[in-house]
């Protein structure tokens, strides 16, 4: 079977509110007509969240994982060759300088380290360009490698104003969710466990992570990932190697059906939350008068390439318009992952067919 299609073009919307604390929750559809999920996402205890749910780094590591199992699967299918198993370890790294304080911090990526693990009886150099193919093909790795403009648009207080120090967004209006959303949506009938918190813990003590800094604060993501069956599921796990920290379990649906979102789904959201969390941060640090924080990105993709997402922040409360617009312009500087995207960040990839090592 070929797996969930390489289309042309595909945006996914993602509609986010901040529930309290560092949990956020999103709605995540590729397009109005497609299956919506819910997602949650908290911080860990480093950074007195409540660590109930998987960090934003954790959903974008698990969307890259995902998309690359979707695209190898899809090569293997064009040239005519059956994976006996296909496994990956996925790491990236981050690092911040500056201070949330004052207002200075700036959020920096390393390029993602990825291996790949194919088992199959196809000769090695089939494989060697069926995975050279996929890494091609991937939305979510030229979306590392690829130096992207993201744009913005500020809405305070239900009034649209300028933005500064960003990208403007040229789009019309959007909805805010608060006002477009009555009730949850569902998961569909057949949906499979999506995301779950596992017993695993990294070993040692937590400690709570400063708000600045004058040496490099660093943050490693691991991520380890596998496809289940033929049907295109996956089964993923990632956690941030500090002291302490937790373990999440993630499903991805990359066959076209319904029993779990799709990769590029599970990066959209990670970066939709990792952005709020910055907000989040500034606004407890800085005390702020700003609350009911949403958001509405669009995130697009195409067959070997990506594009610059498109996010519509909603802010509320008592703060000055230029207070509620500075904190969108340092929230994006100080994001990690619009960080990624801006960045030209070739991820630095190695495979291996039947155990050996295929040539670079």
């Amino acid at each position: 079977m070929l797996f969930r299609s390489d289309g042309p073009r595909e945006t996914f919307k993602v509609e986010a509110r901040h529930v309290g604390g560092h949990v956020r929750e999103a709605v995540v559809a590729a397009g109005d007509d497609a299956s919506a999920w819910r997602m949650l996402s908290d911080e860990g205890l480093h950074l007195k969240g409540t660590d109930l749910a998987p960090f934003p780094f954790g959903y974008f590591n698990a969307g890259l994982q995902a998309d690359l199992i979707r695209c190898i699967c899809n090569s293997a299918v064009r040239h005519g060759v059956k994976l006996d198993s296909l496994d990956i370890a996925l790491d990236n790294e981050y690092w911040l300088t500056g201070s949330f304080a004052l207002g200075t911090g700036q959020g920096h990526a390393e390029p993602t380290r990825i291996q790949i693990e194919v088992c199959s009886n196809a000769p090695q150099t089939t494989i060697a360009k069926v995975v050279a193919a996929a890494v091609e093909a991937s939305p979510a790795l030229a979306l590392l490698r690829t130096p992207l403009v993201n744009t913005f648009a500020l809405y305070i207080n239900g009034r649209r104003r300028a933005v500064a120090g960003v990208a403007a967004s040229t789009a019309a209006d959007v909805a805010d969710p608060f006002l477009r959303y009555h009730a949850p949506p569902g998961a569909p009938a057949n949906a499979a466990a999506v995301i779950e918190k596992l017993s695993t813990r990294e070993d040692g003590e937590i400690a709570i992570a400063p708000s600045a800094t004058t040496t490099r604060i660093t943050r490693k993501v691991t991520g380890r990932g596998r496809l289940i069956d033929d049907s295109g599921m996956t089964a993923i796990e990632t956690w941030l190697q500090l002291p302490g920290m937790s373990h999440f379990a993630f499903r991805s649906d990359e066959g076209g059906g319904d029993r779990a979102p799709c990769g590029l789904a599970l990066l959209s959201a990670g970066l939709a939350f990792c952005y709020m969390t910055q907000i989040a941060r500034y606004v407890e640090t800085m005390k702020l008068a700003v609350g009911a924080v949403r958001l509405v990105q669009f995130s697009p993709f195409l067959t070997g390439g990506a594009e610059g997402f498109d996010t519509h922040l909603f802010l509320n409360g008592e703060a000055p318009d230029e207070v509620q617009g500075n904190l969108l312009t340092i929230a994006a500087r100080t994001c990690y992952l619009h960080a990624t995207m801006a960045a030209a960040l070739p991820p630095l990839i190695s495979a291996k067919h039947n155990g050996s090592p295929l040539p670079r």
